[in-house]
């Protein structure tokens, strides 16, 4: 039985949400979709994903 969920590509979001959390966006210094696709070989829904997590890892922190 298969849960629909890839594990790698998990990980891969879980580690980019990480990073981007921890880097203001002003340090990217540049559109951050094209960045995380660049930088972690994700799609674009991915990405998206990449930047839902990390906001509300900022906010769990604040």
């Amino acid at each position: 039985m298969n849960s629909g969920i890839d594990h790698e590509n998990s990980s891969a979001i879980d580690v980019a949400a990480e990073w981007l959390s921890q880097h203001p966006r002003d340090r990217i210094g540049r559109p951050i979709i094209p960045t995380l696709r660049e930088r972690f070989g994700v799609t674009i829904a991915e990405a998206c994903e990449i930047c839902r997590e990390a906001n509300l890892r900022r906010q769990r922190a604040a």
